[in-house]
């Protein structure tokens, strides 16, 4: 059993963040972090045109307006393992709705990307992630997720510290 919540701080001492990957680039699994028992587990299987388009992960010691900790977007060219611990510099942040419960996506890329470190969020990116998004449950819960457009550095920065603060109260 791992808490990542006790074992990382949400915040690197250089101002980058601390991601636990859950989810590898190009899966269809829905493996959802359980802080009560600190495993990782498999919620469902997605079909096979809604594959993760990124690596997406969480930033321990957070909570989001959805109850869970706080959402990341690893823009990387390569899939990550679900489990492992990365240092991720910080590009922005997707603001999206689902179900009705606030749910951002912070957009980051590892600090030390040798292989592409010039990684951002390009319009294409913004394209293909809307895209993801906004229909991503569209077979099973039509119409419950809204993409509500994206923020810069600054704001992610803000949302960040909101769950922050939002954990360290619960």
């Amino acid at each position: 059993m791992t808490d990542f919540n006790k074992l990382l701080t949400p915040r690197t001492k250089d101002g980058n963040v601390n991601v636990v990957v859950e989810i590898p680039q190009g899966s269809n699994l829905k493996i959802e972090y359980r802080r009560a028992t600190g495993t990782f587990e498999l919620d469902r299987v997605e079909p096979d045109i809604f594959a993760k388009p990124v690596n997406y992960g969480f930033i321990p010691g957070t909570l989001d307006g959805d109850g869970d900790e706080l959402d990341v977007l690893i823009l990387c060219d390569t899939p990550l393992t679900t489990g492992i611990h990365l240092q991720a510099k910080i590009l922005g942040v997707l603001n999206f709705e689902d179900g009705g419960e606030v749910d951002h996506k912070v957009i980051a890329t590892p600090v030390d990307n040798r292989d592409n470190p010039n990684i951002g969020i390009t319009e294409h990116w913004k394209k293909k992630l809307e895209f993801y998004f906004s229909h991503y449950k569209d077979l099973k819960k039509p119409g419950t997720t809204i993409v509500q457009g994206w923020g810069d550095v600054t704001e992610a920065e803000k949302i960040i510290d909101e769950c922050i603060a939002r954990w360290q109260t619960k």
